[in-house]
């Protein structure tokens, strides 16, 4: 099944082509125990994430997005199910191989931003870069976000919507091949998260990265290649963008 990402507005042509998962998962489940109760946050859940594209998560509070994405992150394990990162096996991994797994292949961002206060932006970044194998330098990223000029500035000198963008030039800077975005604009008002999100498209466009973006907000699901709709711990619909709208021809 196929839709269009929005209903007005000037349309942007599909520019990817999908053609290699490189993450997949089946009948992924969660439980945790909170005392005697048992919450259940995933209910079997079948997905792929394709080289190259971006993936929105809508759903409300709730309803198991979060959980899915700390687990195809390997900050989380699954009760039950299997997923993989090509042929790495991660549900039967060792936590020393869901480190490197994070290391090497993912970056993060979350809603908070998570900078060390005391570190200016390119110091917040170079934390990243230091690890990473292949890293671009700190200056490189920052000014893959547009925030070269604000190298020096620690983050109680910065806006929200750029210590957002510090964070996000600090998961890209290790060039990792999945990006998972954990409503990065839910603290943010809508003009400053339009530009975070103008970035993290850039950053998918231009790099190639695979990206996830979990979202409560339905009018950013205009700019994803497909848009995965989550309720009850389950995925509910999965529907494909015929065409894709910047952030900034979304109707809000």
């Amino acid at each position: 099944m196929r839709e269009h990402a929005a209903k007005s507005g000037p349309r942007v042509a599909v520019p990817w082509l999908v053609d290699t998962a490189v993450l997949e998962a089946h009948d992924l489940a969660k439980t945790y125990a909170m005392g005697e109760v048992e919450v259940v946050a995933l209910r079997g859940v079948d997905l792929s994430l394709f080289r190259g594209e971006l993936v929105v998560m809508l759903g409300p509070s709730g309803s198991g997005k979060s959980t899915l994405l700390n687990i195809l992150g390997g900050l989380d394990r699954p009760t039950r199910g299997t997923f993989h990162y090509l042929d790495h096996k991660l549900e039967i991994a060792s936590e020393r191989e869901l480190t490197r797994y994070r290391r090497e292949h993912v970056g993060f961002v979350f809603q908070f931003y998570n900078l060390i206060p005391s570190l200016t932006a390119r110091e917040n970044v170079a934390l990243v870069t230091d690890i990473a194998e292949h890293p671009m330098s700190p200056e490189e990223a920052l000014a893959m976000v547009s925030l070269e000029h604000r190298l020096d500035h620690f983050p109680s000198q910065l806006s929200g919507g750029e210590q957002q963008r510090v964070a996000i030039a600090r998961a890209i800077a290790k060039r990792p091949d999945l990006l998972l975005c954990d409503e990065p604009t839910g603290a943010l008002d809508q003009q400053t998260g339009i530009k975070v999100l103008e970035v993290i498209e850039r950053v998918n466009r231009e790099l190639g990265t695979t990206t996830a973006v979990i979202t409560h907000n339905a009018v950013i699901a205009g700019m994803a290649d497909r848009v995965m709709r989550f309720a009850d711990g389950r995925v509910a619909s999965v529907t494909t963008n015929e065409t894709k709208l910047k952030p900034e021809q979304m109707s809000w």
